[in-house]
């Protein structure tokens, strides 16, 4: 079994480098990796999966649960800020604060009923095989590509010959 899901996790992370790269050969110089291409896309389509999958988990298992509200809670929230620009032009400019910040509210809310169960959860998540899979992960997309997207690093190492693609390269395959 183990085998089988790390075949299956390795073919899913060869179709995402694929589908990347099958934007920067057939867009060449025009790949801006900006809001409205595949990978932006395929980031959004997948970040929603997982608060769905997140959730999904929190309604079959009880001793999971509070772990994965919060995961579910997290990947909802990343999702919603990385569909801003949409949300700020269909909606209202800062939409997307609002539906974070109620989320956050609700989540702080859920966690104070839920209070004497959080750390066992914790643990228990901290225990499933994904567990790893999971951390790193929120890791690189929290830390690691946070760290890489700066415009300033960027500036930096590459001085006079800083192009922006690269930044956004960078930041959206995460």
């Amino acid at each position: 079994m183990f085998l089988l899901r790390s075949f299956i996790y390795l073919l899913c992370l060869a179709g995402v480098a694929s589908l990347i790269q099958l934007e920067g050969f057939e867009l060449q110089q025009n790949a801006l990796y900006s809001e409205e291409t595949l990978t932006e896309h395929m980031q959004d389509i997948l970040t929603f999966l997982s608060a769905i999958l997140f959730f999904y988990a929190s309604r079959i298992s009880s001793k999971l649960k509070v772990a994965s509200v919060l995961l579910a809670a997290l990947t909802a929230m990343m999702f919603v800020r990385e569909f801003d620009t949409y949300l700020d032009m269909y909606v209202f400019d800062g939409a997307w604060q609002t539906i974070v910040y109620s989320i956050l509210a609700c989540i702080f809310v859920y966690l104070i009923r839920k209070r004497g169960t959080i750390f066992s959860s914790i643990q228990a998540y901290t225990q499933t095989p994904s567990y790893g899979i999971c951390l790193s992960g929120l890791v690189t997309l929290l830390a690691f590509s946070r760290i890489m997207g700066r415009g300033e690093f960027w500036h930096s190492i590459m001085g006079e010959s800083y192009v922006r693609i690269v930044k956004n390269i960078m930041n959206n395959s995460h």
